[in-house]
């Protein structure tokens, strides 16, 4: 799975906007959007932001293409 989906998936289980989620990590929810949809590829200090904020551990989305959709 694609890290953007993965990171979509996870924060519409958890019930969180992308407005929400951004605001959590300090980014718009337009950043958010590109995330998702692989426009733009979060480096490492923003992937240890975004797996607290979803609740989830870090080596879910280090990891990320062991996911299936």
């Amino acid at each position: 799975m694609e890290f953007g989906k993965l990171v979509k998936k996870i924060r519409m289980e958890k019930g969180i906007t992308q407005f929400e989620l951004g605001k959590m990590i300090g980014l718009s929810e337009g950043t958010m959007s590109k995330i998702e949809n692989g426009i733009r590829t979060p480096d490492i200090p923003l992937i240890e932001k975004l797996a607290p904020a979803l609740g989830v551990p870090y080596s879910r989305l280090f990891f990320y293409e062991n996911e299936t959709d």
